[in-house]
């Protein structure tokens, strides 16, 4: 099997439809013109034979003879261009007179299941049509009349027309070719800027995007897409990126702090009260690490995890009543007032571990950005077939600068005002991974000094 070039296989496969048409055209062609002389043909014997029909005449009382004497004057006066032959038999079959140009041969008489039937035969070894005709007289048959052309002219423009289309098919193929590999490497030039604009892109180097064609055509949607796709690469590789800085920042911070207390613990002798006053310090700042640890593992476990998400009827009070009741200890320890408004049973199709999982931080943070003896609103409601859940809290609020970024990683807004509050600011990064594994629609509302309302629309 040949391997061709991308622009050669679309010259090719061009050139195989355009070959079937231009053979079909060309065999329409030579059949119009084939039957064109045939007809042609036809005509003219017809013509010769009433003409000479006419010119006989018949003398009923000496046994029906068949006067030529009229047609054998001017036959022996006519030049033709075009010969025809023309031959006369008596009534029985008996050569009475023929045209001149027959010299020494003969037309042949058929039998009469044969009179008035074209005949295609050869006189001479040269190819003739010819046709017998009845003389009739008084429902009698007192002769016959032949009259044939040659097809010589008619065979030679035939096979000419022939051998010219077949000569032509393959030229015209060829050049056709040609043309059509010169238009399909400008057609395709887009790619070839494509390619080389994809041959400098590494990891390194994402800036560079594919140059858009002038046409809005089916090279320009695919440019688009691969620029959009680079566009996503960078975008994931600069979160990446930014995600292991962070990371790295966070994780070394309780590490240094745990280093720092059990350096300056083993320095010099304590008090027993001292040490077991640093080692739970470093037990919170063990425990801290595990939760931040916790944290950065379900951030990967769901990065790309949409195959292994279960899909089961999730009750939605019984898991944020649950969820409630494991807050329970940090709810009266801020003697929080939690306030639920659930009408009516309210059920989902989701992944309940993962449900849990989002509803669990944002009351995690409702909780911790509460202010002592504040409420915390949780509210469930249905319009038509989409669940819409909110947790409203009237803590510290966020400010509207702050909102966007919110949901990166790492980022804890005003924490230079509220140190504290501590936290890995990991929360709402793992809650919006999940509502968009989900197909959730997450939104937040929030004014400073008075809460945070944070709504999901579950379809």
């Amino acid at each position: 099997m040949f391997k061709f070039s991308f622009r050669n296989r679309i010259a090719f496969n061009y050139i195989m439809s355009t070959a079937l048409l231009i053979a079909f055209v060309f065999i329409v062609i030579y059949q119009v013109i084939y039957y064109s002389v045939d007809n042609h043909i036809n005509d003219d014997i017809n013509d010769e034979v009433k003409k000479h029909l006419g010119e006989i005449e018949i003398d009923r009382n000496d046994t029906y003879l068949i006067q030529v004497d009229q047609w054998r004057a001017r036959e022996h006066n006519t030049v033709d261009v075009n010969p025809v032959f023309v031959q006369f038999h008596d009534i029985n079959n008996q050569l009475i007179d023929k045209s001149p140009n027959l010299k020494g041969i003969l037309l042949k008489l058929y039998d009469k299941d044969k009179d008035n039937v074209l005949v295609d035969t050869y006189l001479n070894n040269k190819p003739i049509r010819q046709i017998q005709v009845p003389l009739v007289d008084n429902n009698k048959i007192i002769g016959h009349v032949i009259v044939a052309m040659s097809l010589d002219d008619a065979t030679m423009i035939l096979t000419n027309l022939k051998n010219i289309l077949l000569i032509a098919f393959p030229l015209i193929l060829v050049v056709l070719f040609l043309i059509a590999r010169l238009i399909a490497g400008r057609s395709i030039k887009p790619v070839t800027s494509i390619i080389e604009t994809s041959s400098t892109i590494t990891r390194d180097n994402l800036s560079s995007r594919i140059q858009l064609p002038n046409n809005k055509d089916e090279l320009y949607t695919l440019s688009e897409t691969i620029n959009n796709l680079l566009d996503r690469i960078e975008n994931a590789i600069k979160r990446e990126k930014q995600f292991t800085s962070d990371a790295s920042h966070e994780l070394r911070t309780p590490l240094a702090v745990i280093k720092g207390t059990m350096e300056v613990l083993i320095r010099k002798p304590r008090e027993k009260q001292e040490y077991e006053e640093k080692i739970n310090f470093c037990i919170r700042e063990v425990d801290r690490l595990n939760n931040l640890v916790d944290q950065l593992l379900l951030l990967a476990r769901f990065e790309n995890q949409k195959q292994n998400i279960r899909n089961e009827q999730v009750y939605l009070n019984s898991l944020l009543l649950d969820t409630i009741a494991r807050f329970s200890d940090k709810i009266k320890g801020k003697e929080l007032h939690i306030k639920t408004n659930f009408n009516d049973d309210f059920y989902i199709k989701s992944d309940t571990y993962l449900v849990s999982i989002i509803l669990s931080n944002i009351l995690s943070n409702a909780i911790k950005y509460s202010n002592k003896n504040g409420q915390i609103d949780i509210e469930l409601k249905k319009e038509k077939e989409t669940v819409y859940c909110s947790i409203t809290d009237n803590g510290i609020g966020i400010v509207a600068e702050d909102l966007e970024k919110i949901f990166n990683s790492f980022y804890r807004s005003d924490v230079s005002n509220h140190p504290e509050i501590k936290g890995t600011g990991l929360g709402l990064s793992i809650v919006k991974r999940l509502c968009d594994l989900l197909s959730i629609e997450l939104s937040v509302t929030s004014e400073k000094s008075k809460g945070t309302s944070i709504n999901l629309r579950i379809s």
